[in-house]
């Protein structure tokens, strides 16, 4: 069979090529390169509202998602058409960085035709890259438990929520976890924001637990449900709404209502059935621009623990060592030599 030649689509007032457009990605279903740059637009307000002016990190497939993949934090030199832009970043490192920032669909459709699978924005805008606006509360099933744990959790995580007043936009990750999203307002450092989560996910914990728990290391957790609080730190990010995930079943990360959260599995969503459900219902997230929170009572939580001997949690191991950190020592291998260096 002839190669399919490339492909021009007008999207946004931008020309964006589609090249190779029958390219095997998703061998497993038969999805194209094409089914996959068609899905994005099927789905644009939905994943532009997710990406839209963010520093985004792609993860990209060039040959498809069984063959080999790499991140890409940096936009290339050479190749790269003079209408996509960018936003500066700072690495834990100190290092600067250009990433991609959306600034409309074609952006997103030009990502789709590099090979991009996996959209990873980070919880800032272009205004305040030092300041995150979306708080992003991360539920991960650790040993002994599943979906309908993560479940859940989430809706315990919407009852604090609620109990300040606030609103959450829950989504499924793609896989077997929940991702709960809040607009705050860019006011705050992403230390600030780290700790703000660490004090929310430990009153949910509190809340229940025997079945949640914001112990960093795995052998602490038991037969648990992880708040992963490090998703919050600079540099970690999270397939953003809409976003395709790099399995054999071609799933997606799903935003979905509070009361459809019970009755839905995470393989229910993916690039076939994602397009007519968006078609019909539109976007569960639409008003999650309306109102951005002030974290201030979460703070207010921080001071509160510390008071109580809780204090900071362990960075991930990418991290250099913050001022206050604990020990990055998993508990069975704690001696004083540990704590006096």
């Amino acid at each position: 069979m002839p190669k399919a030649a490339a492909e021009e689509h007008e999207i946004a007032g931008h020309t964006v090529r589609l090249s190779s457009p029958d390219k095997l990605v998703f061998p497993s279903k038969g999805y194209t390169k094409r089914d996959v740059f068609e899905y994005y637009l099927s789905v644009g307000d939905g994943i532009l509202r997710a990406l839209k002016d963010r520093p985004t990190t792609l993860q990209r497939f060039p040959d498809g998602i069984e063959g080999e993949a790499f991140y890409q934090k940096r936009m290339a030199t050479r190749g790269v058409p003079d209408w996509v832009q960018s936003a500066r970043i700072t690495f834990p490192s100190g290092r600067p960085a250009d990433e991609l920032c959306p600034a409309d669909l074609a952006h997103v459709a030009w990502a789709a035709q590099m090979g991009t699978i996996v959209f990873h924005p980070w919880p800032v805008r272009r205004a305040h890259v030092d300041n995150p606006d979306e708080l992003r509360i991360d539920l991960d099933p650790h040993a002994g438990t599943g979906f309908a744990e993560v479940v859940a959790t989430a809706n315990v995580v919407r009852e604090v929520l609620a109990d300040l007043g606030w609103t959450g936009y829950p989504k499924t990750s793609g896989g077997r976890g929940v991702h709960v999203y809040l607009r705050i307002a860019p006011h705050w450092s992403f230390v600030q924001v780290r700790r703000a989560a660490i004090a929310l996910a430990r009153e949910v914990e509190r809340r229940s637990p025997d079945r949640i728990t914001t112990a960093w290391w795995k052998e602490e957790r038991g037969e648990k449900v992880f708040i992963d609080f490090n998703q919050m730190a600079r540099d970690r990010t999270i397939a953003c709404a809409y976003s395709l995930r790099a399995n054999g079943r071609a799933t997606v990360s799903a935003p979905v209502t509070w009361d459809e959260l019970a009755d839905v599995e995470p393989d229910d969503f993916d690039l076939r059935t994602m397009p007519p459900r968006f078609a019909k219902i539109g976007d569960p997230h639409a008003a999650i621009d309306d109102l951005a929170h002030d974290i201030t009572p979460l703070l207010e939580w921080v001071e509160r623990d510390e008071k109580n001997g809780l204090g900071d949690m362990p960075y991930p191991p990418d991290h250099p060592k913050m001022p206050g950190e604990p020990p990055r020592v998993q508990p069975s291998k704690m001696n004083h030599a540990n704590w006096s260096s």
